[in-house]
């Protein structure tokens, strides 16, 4: 059973590290970050998602769409500017981006003529945030996204496929310590016509207060509600019953909305009720559809707004069990709005994992870690350095076929060369012959030692292979 407490490791994630907030991992930490990294690749291209990369810097102009501050941004500016950056506006400046889903955005829109709509993309990649570093929050983080972008128009069949790919992605981290994910669900629409419903006018406002109900309360929420988007104390209370209604299936979520409108006074016959069954609608598709495939995966929680304001259909955020000081570790959404060309629209829906969190948590509370640092299987010995080119020509044999060798830094006694491969976790030691006598090869592992040949000779599966393991 995994502990639900879990402090993140920011300052120390690196043992002397100085800069808060910018995590580097060892080498065994390492592993276990590149395995991650290679699962949710292989899930994201096993169904059909294209990886690209985008370059790290964006003009002020395009990050500032995602309606983030200004302060989250690192600008960069060239040695000689160096004291006169005020006097470019932030829109001309260029900086690091904070996500991928704005730099994808552009690329998307520069590159169209070159693609094929709808575009399924997987991207795994750092990005900068210059914000203050503490529980859950890093300066400099690898995120994984995938996203499909339409041409002029996305069929919301995607809305379903993708939180199930990312689900099927998550599940396969479980071999390495990480508890079973769930996606909730929500639809900008649906609570943005209910808002209207009740007479709210500030969409936006609310939306970004509701989505701290988790971290402050419903209380502190209301509160807010009406002290910043001008709520009276029933319209907040009502913004909050919306918030905590819950259902197991489409039906059940739309009679129990139909119930809550009518307390309200909101009328079936008004625009407001059209946009929020619209939103509900595509709800209990995603939710009924997803029940279909992968039973419990993905669940609607009117709760989740994501409080980005491009955001314009269906919002999720996933959590763990029995992780719930961790949050939300991948979240995303529909957006219809951010790139554009012209009259042309690329609508997309889109999902992000935070991956450098996900990794931390793997290795300090999942207990997750790689069985040897070396990716090399074996070392080759060194008798003397009068006979290193043979000991390098038997590791560029093995490695001619496929099997990760290195050499013996030294020509130390052999016991110290063993305890050099130990500390690596290379399970072989290669002797090379002499005076006629055959290589052979020790298992340090088992202790047995062999004949080898260098030509044929294959290193068992169970101790030659890097992997991660759980405590």
């Amino acid at each position: 059973m995994i502990d639900a407490t879990f402090t993140y490791y920011i300052d120390s994630v690196a043992k002397g590290a100085s800069i808060s907030g910018f995590p580097e991992w060892l080498p065994s930490e390492r592993v276990v970050e590149q395995r991650v990294i290679d699962t949710l690749r292989e899930v994201f291209e096993l169904n059909g998602f294209l990886g690209i990369e985008t370059r790290a810097v964006e003009t002020g102009a395009s990050l500032l769409k995602k309606g983030e501050t200004s302060k989250e941004i690192y600008l960069l500016s060239r040695l000689q500017d160096v004291g006169n950056e005020s006097d470019t506006p932030i829109e001309e400046r260029l900086g690091l981006h904070f996500d991928l889903t704005v730099p994808l955005s552009r690329y998307v829109v520069e590159h169209s003529g070159d693609l094929a709509f709808p575009f399924k993309r997987w991207q795994i990649q750092k990005v900068w945030r210059g914000e203050r570093p503490q529980e859950g929050r890093f300066r400099e983080f690898v995120q994984a996204d995938i996203d499909v972008i339409g041409n002029g128009d996305l069929p919301d069949h995607y809305e379903v496929e993708l939180p199930l790919v990312m689900v099927s992605a998550l599940e396969r981290l479980r071999e390495f310590g990480l508890p079973k994910a769930t996606v909730h669900a929500n639809n900008r629409k649906l609570s943005e016509g209910f808002y209207r419903g009740l007479g709210l006018d500030d969409i936006e406002g609310v939306l970004r207060e509701i989505d701290k109900l988790d971290k402050i309360g419903a209380d502190e929420v209301a509160k807010l509600l009406v002290e910043t988007c001008g709520a009276t104390d029933a319209q907040a209370r009502a913004c909050l019953e919306l918030a905590e209604l819950t259902a197991a299936n489409g039906a059940e979520l739309a009679e129990k909305f139909d119930e809550l409108a009518a307390k309200h006074g909101i009328s079936q016959e008004s625009e407001a009720y059209a946009l929020a069954r619209e939103g509900l609608n595509t709800l209990g598709m995603i939710v009924d559809q997803a029940a279909a495939i992968r039973p419990g995966s993905v669940i609607a929680d009117l709760k989740i707004a994501r409080g980005l304001d491009y955001y314009t259909g269906s919002v999720y955020e996933t959590f763990l069990d029995g992780a719930a000081s961790l949050g939300s570790i991948c979240s995303g959404g529909r957006y219809d709005n951010l790139a554009s060309q012209g009259n042309r629209k690329y609508p997309g829906v889109g999902l992000s994992i935070g991956l450098s969190r996900l990794v931390s948590y793997m290795l300090h509370t999942a207990g997750a870690h790689a069985n040897r640092v070396s990716p090399a299987s074996v070392l080759v010995a060194v008798w003397n350095e009068s006979e290193r080119a043979e000991s390098n020509a038997i590791a560029n044999a093995l490695r001619s076929r496929g099997i990760a060798a290195d050499v013996a830094p030294t020509a130390a006694k052999l016991g110290k060369q063993i305890k050099y491969a130990d500390k690596l976790g290379i399970p072989f030691v290669w002797f090379p012959g002499q005076e006629g006598a055959g290589d052979e090869v020790k298992n340090i592992v088992s202790g047995e030692q062999r004949p080898a040949d260098r030509t044929s000779w294959e290193p068992d599966t169970v101790n030659a292979r890097q992997t991660v393991v759980i405590d």
